[in-house]
């Protein structure tokens, strides 16, 4: 998108969020609206240090301007509908956009910090056997304001709690491909980003693909140091085309290639994402593809195991025993990969990405139909 501060809404009769203009873009719009540089300033501290809920909150503002800006802007476009916290502290937002679509976001309690985990678009087309998130097919690309927005509200979550917590990292890898709405995420990374707002460092912001090989080569010429996670699950075509429909458009040599040129031109590590899936994907002559497909990018690459939460759609698939998790991350360390199994967060809610969405939405049909046949 260029640096125009002219930013549309998805549906031309709703006003964007202010959250959808990044710094520069606000300034360019308050100088078009005959105001100086420092004002457009003061509003960007109003939002992201002060975060503020409304407009009329900015007391160094006139009412004249707060009038304009109440004009051309919208605060914040998300409603929560659901939170859910768990007893290990992760928490888990179904929030309703202006349309009434709904989307989830995470708040994960790790040893390092806390760390929220965005959703980038409504549903997915992705394709994944396996994946909740998929369930519901692509209705629309998130904004950058509502992918900012997501964040704003998970840390009004934790101001409210009045502990002095914030929010220190973020994965871009909730419901949706991120690559696949490109532009919109490069703007919500710039922003997060930005120094004079919420400061999230780069090298704490991870952004998740499923293997858009184009995109990662876009990607490593952005010059930002965000960290960059491939949803791999499969270390051969013939396994990964099977569960994960975009291998057959970007196959591994095309996906590896791309990775190869993003380690070359960054000098930043890659992690691989890998689902551990019952008798499908963990058995360990998969894992010793899996060693030799990465071994190439050794010293910059890195596996993370993930288990699978179960989902009842796609009932062909369990989580792998312990027992064979063990023996598929053994043959990698043997091998030298760098490897971990990642720690699970929140099982005593829904846990599977995209799983709040789709139960709320099952419950909002079941309840519509019980209201349509009470009325027959």
């Amino acid at each position: 998108m260029p640096r125009s501060s002219k930013t549309k809404p998805e549906n031309p009769e709703m006003k964007p969020s202010i959250y959808s203009l990044t710094r520069d873009q606000l300034i360019d719009w308050a100088l078009e609206h005959g105001q100086k540089k420092f004002r457009a300033t003061q509003i960007w501290d109003w939002l992201y240090k002060k975060r503020v809920q409304s407009f009329d909150e900015m007391t160094n503002i006139s009412k004249d301007f707060i009038a304009i800006l109440k004009e051309n802007f919208d605060f914040n476009p998300l409603k929560q509908r659901i939170v859910q916290e768990s007893a290990d502290g992760t928490v888990k937002y179904l929030f309703e956009l202006p349309d009434g679509m709904l989307i989830e976001t995470v708040l994960m309690r790790q040893h390092y910090g806390l760390s929220v985990c965005v959703t980038t678009q409504v549903g997915c087309n992705i394709g994944c056997t396996f994946c909740a998130s998929g369930l519901i097919k692509k209705q629309r690309d998130l904004n950058n304001g509502e992918i900012t927005a997501q964040i704003m509200l998970v840390q009004k979550y934790l101001d409210d709690q009045g502990k002095g917590e914030r929010v220190s990292h973020v994965v871009v890898m909730g419901i949706g491909e991120p690559f696949d709405n490109y532009d919109n995420v490069i703007r919500f990374l710039r922003t997060i980003n930005d120094d004079n707002g919420l400061a999230i460092g780069a090298r704490h912001i991870t952004v998740s693909t499923s293997g858009l090989a184009h995109k990662i080569r876009e990607f490593a010429n952005e010059g930002i140091q965000v960290n960059l996670a491939v949803s791999l699950h499969a270390p051969n075509n013939e396994l990964r085309s099977s569960i994960m429909r975009i291998n057959r458009s970007f196959p591994l040599e095309k996906l590896f290639d791309a990775i190869e040129y993003y380690i070359q031109t960054t000098n930043r590590r890659v992690t691989f994402e890998y689902i551990m899936l019952n008798e499908v994907n963990d058995n360990p002559e998969n894992a010793q593809e899996l060693a030799d497909l990465t071994k190439p990018i050794r010293k910059l690459s890195y596996v993370n195991l993930i288990p699978y939460n179960a989902v009842s759609e796609h009932d062909q698939y369990s989580r792998s025993t312990k027992e064979r998790v063990d023996a598929f991350y053994d043959v990698l360390k043997k091998n030298g990969v760098n490897c971990v199994v990642r720690q699970e967060h929140g099982t005593d809610i829904d846990a599977a990405c995209g799983q709040l969405r789709s139960n709320t939405m099952k419950r909002d049909r079941q309840k519509a139909m019980a209201k349509a046949a009470k009325h027959d």
